[in-house]
């Protein structure tokens, strides 16, 4: 299993088409992570939409989106499906954070989460407003995620660093 990007080095950079719910209109463009420098970034790669525990983890961040505004965080979810499948799991349970599309898994693979048979392992990577890899968990079973409040005390961390 590739190991992926190690703390304290600059995460890969990428961009993928992705879209955000925003009222009533699912808003689609490309996400690039380096363009969000300046904030720091929440990765948070899921396997699917519509499954059990992934609508559980998103709904549980896109609830949290106020924690995350307040520590200057942005969250993407990454999963295989296509934009049009995220748009409907958005739309399906109101989610607030850009879904992005990693159809050919080519940004799991550089983060060392794509896996044979699953395809992405429940993963989450803390990017700081410097671009720079502060924190990462990967699962190996994936039937847990990490909380938000585990999240949150993670990226006040970063922020008052």
């Amino acid at each position: 299993m590739a190991s992926g990007p190690q703390l304290n080095t600059e995460a890969p950079d990428f961009t993928l088409p992705g879209g955000v719910l925003t009222g009533e209109t699912f808003e689609r463009s490309d996400y690039r992570l380096s363009a969000a420098r300046g904030r720091s970034v929440v990765l948070a790669f899921y396997p699917g939409d519509n499954t059990s525990v992934c609508t559980k983890q998103l709904c549980s961040y896109s609830s949290g989106m106020e924690a995350f505004e307040g520590l200057d965080a942005d969250v993407w979810g990454i999963s295989p499906q296509g934009v049009d499948s995220h748009e409907s799991f958005a739309r399906a349970f109101g989610l607030r954070m850009p879904l992005l599309a990693d159809e050919g898994r080519e940004i799991a693979k550089a983060y060392g989460v794509s896996a044979p048979g699953i395809g992405v392992r429940r993963a989450v990577f803390l990017v700081g407003p410097d671009g720079v890899l502060r924190w990462k968990h990967v699962a190996l079973l994936g039937a847990t995620f990490q909380s938000l409040d585990t999240l949150t005390n993670h990226l006040s961390g970063i922020k008052d660093a």
